[in-house]
């Protein structure tokens, strides 16, 4: 037998969210830094969309965090668990955003949305994030959940805690505002991707 001989390891199975949030309920002081920094970019991106600054964002992350961390054993697995994190998350937002009270929903103005160069990729997702920005928090978190983010309008509405009826509504809100802030795509002058 050689230096190369012997059992070979096989590579580590990556644990789902669920394993992982089981692990750290039962004690693994890695297992949620390891859900934590899985799910990091799409929940701090959600935080950022729905709290328009950057520092509520990352404050709000981290008070969202620190509240999973802490609610871990009171998950019932009736959900994924990065919809649980995306609540958690939600939820923190709009509670510093009520706190705060200084990011008031503005009326949209179509004009303020226009771009010099409406063919530019880059400047069609700066237009969309500000018309995204300038929408209602509550319709935001909605149209972000469903449009975006890909849950479905009964997940949406557990995220939220809210009812699904009120999910549509808010997405067919969001959607009319976000139509007439970017009312120049439905001219035929949407860049092309």
């Amino acid at each position: 037998m050689g230096i190369f001989s012997g059992s070979r390891q096989q590579p580590e199975r990556l644990r789902t969210d669920a394993e992982l949030l089981t692990a750290h309920v039962g004690g693994d002081r890695y297992a949620f830094e390891e859900l934590f920094y899985r799910h990091h970019r799409q929940l701090y991106r959600l935080a950022l969309l729905t709290s328009r600054d950057r520092d509520d964002a990352a404050d709000a992350l981290q008070d969202a965090l620190l509240a999973a961390h802490r609610a871990a054993r009171t998950f019932r697995h009736d959900s994924a668990v990065s919809s649980w994190l995306y609540r958690i998350v939600v939820n923190a937002c709009l509670d510093r955003l009520r706190r705060n009270k200084t990011h008031a929903a503005e009326e949209l103005d179509g004009d303020l949305c226009q771009v010099a160069d409406p063919t530019a990729r880059v400047d069609t997702a700066i237009v969309v994030e500000r018309a995204l920005m300038r929408l209602p928090v509550e319709q935001r978190a909605a149209v972000v959940a469903v449009d975006m983010q890909g849950f479905s309008v009964a997940e949406t509405a557990r995220i939220l805690g809210v009812a699904e009826g009120t999910v549509k509504s808010r997405c067919a809100r969001a959607r009319g505002k976000l139509a007439e802030s970017l009312h120049y795509f439905a001219a035929g002058t949407a860049p092309a991707e």
